[in-house]
């Protein structure tokens, strides 16, 4: 399932069996039919699974393999073909990338699950073959340029039949003739009308800063949701992917970048309704699995071979002076929220979560077992456990320091600008490399001026010696 025979029938908010006169009975069972694409092996269910976004967020299987092909010119500039530019990971054999979900419900669609945000790749050095890691922050994924592309073609001429069956029959070898009558009667109409409401929905992206890959404003769209956003507001709540290894011990901490919910479980689902599930769609039987799995799902190991443990051993006295009282599992201020004068970051995410949009987030699930209870707005941002620090790179909530020997700079020291998506890590800045025609060729420029970018703030550690910040790295490739 999900890569051979796919009925691309797609019905938003439509009954058709209205207009089949004499097979209601059949009609009734199609329409009632759920039937999300599962995998024995957790890891592959992890990457291709579905979480039952396909309900807000699902396109048709067939016109989804197209529309790349259709439409390239909505597509960013970038490396790779159709959904490759976008930053989506391929695996060989595979016709749909990691992060992307299939379900029949009651018709074939494609939409995104948890790998979109939390898969992304690393190289040795450019000539080294890629490396998948599944929990790690989707460093290449360029979730906004993926909302915008469907928002284009939808709003494109070409948007018909006429254009599109040609291109899908191309795209699909199992598109049938009865495919065929369905798609133009109703599935590209119906498609084009429920893709120009999502480019109503996600209007209040053009008012703000690009976010680029790795990057996404989780709780922007939750305004919109529930019709309290404010036209004329210009929060930027763009903030880093986040890493989904241990979450165990994560349990009861503050989450999310600003500490607003203390339950992994709400945690998990307002991210899974914030990529289109809704409440009556939510799978949560896949949820649970996928929950139980990355309580003790960890990351890569950095190479022990490129690790001086000597320093590391003297970097260990560092981090415990600087670092571990806010970062370490024992620590007596790890998951709890720094006041935003004592952190010193940059203050838009924070300033986007209003206690408003608090109260409307505790709505959501009334009646459900897993009705939400645990938002709130806070002062700061939260103290995380640093497991896998080595691939959370860019740091800060919003990605805005490119490594850690910057990251232990004074901010005047901190790169202005420098371009993330660049995959080849740096091993002598702890991080990846985003510097040099490659990186720049390859990247989305950032520039810590523009608002929500700032790199100020978090100047723990920048006090230190030369040597002891040495050491400190040291120490910090082993997280």
């Amino acid at each position: 399932m999900g890569g051979s025979r796919k009925h691309g029938w797609f019905v938003v908010g439509a009954v058709l069996a209205a207009a089949v006169a004499g097979i209601a009975i059949v009609a009734v069972a199609f329409f009632s039919r759920d039937e999300p694409e599962r995998h024995a092996d957790i890891l592959e269910h992890f990457k291709y699974g579905s979480i039952g976004s396909e309900d807000r967020a699902g396109v048709p299987y067939s016109l989804w393999l197209a529309l790349p092909s259709v439409f390239p010119e909505h597509l960013p500039e970038g490396g790779g073909q159709g959904y490759e530019r976008l930053g989506f990971l391929y695996e060989p054999g595979r016709r749909r990338p990691i992060g992307t979900s299939y379900r029949e419900a009651p018709v074939g669609q494609v939409g995104l699950n948890c790998a979109a945000c939390h898969t992304a790749t690393v190289r040795a050095s450019p000539s080294a073959s890629p490396r998948i890691v599944a929990g790690m922050p989707a460093n290449q994924f360029h979730l906004q340029a993926y909302i915008n592309f469907l928002r284009a073609c939808a709003r494109d001429e070409r948007f018909t039949p006429e254009v599109l069956i040609p291109a899908i029959r191309k795209a699909d070898p199992d598109f049938s003739r009865g495919d065929e009558v369905l798609y133009r009667t109703f599935v590209i109409p119906r498609t084009r009308e429920a893709l120009r409401r999502i480019d109503d929905d996600f209007a209040w992206m053009d008012r703000r800063p690009p976010q680029g890959p790795g990057r996404v404003d989780t709780f922007n769209p939750y305004k919109t949701l529930f019709r309290i956003a404010d036209p004329g507001e210009r929060t930027v709540g763009t903030v880093d992917l986040p890493s989904l290894w241990n979450q165990r011990v994560r349990e009861g901490m503050s989450l999310h970048w600003d500490g607003n919910n203390d339950k992994v479980e709400e945690r998990n689902i307002s991210a899974a309704i914030g990529a289109g599930a809704s409440e009556s769609s939510l799978d949560e039987p896949s949820m649970a699995r996928l929950a139980e799995w990355i309580k003790d799902f960890g990351p890569p190991p950095y190479p022990r071979t490129r690790i001086d443990q000597r320093r590391a051993a003297r970097g260990a006295v560092a981090y415990r002076e600087q670092c571990s009282a806010c970062h370490a599992l024992d620590g007596e201020r790890v998951g709890q929220v720094t006041p935003i004068e004592q952190v010193g970051t940059d203050r838009e995410r924070l300033d986007s979560f209003t206690p408003e949009l608090a109260r409307n987030m505790n709505t959501l699930g009334r009646g459900r077992p897993w009705a939400f209870r645990h938002f709130v707005k806070t002062k700061g941002y939260a103290n995380s456990p640093l497991d896998g620090l080595w691939l959370r790179a860019p740091y800060l909530h919003n990605g805005s320091v490119p490594d850690l020997r910057s990251l232990l700079s004074p901010t005047a020291e901190r790169p202005r600008v420098f371009y993330r998506d660049y995959d080849v890590y740096d091993w002598a800045r702890v991080g990846f490399v985003t510097r040099g025609p490659d990186a720049e060729r390859r990247g989305f420029r950032y520039d810590t001026e523009v608002r929500g970018n700032g790199n100020g703030g978090h100047l723990y550690g920048t006090q230190l010696s030369p040597e002891d910040k040495e050491d400190l790295i040291e120490y910090l490739k082993g997280l």
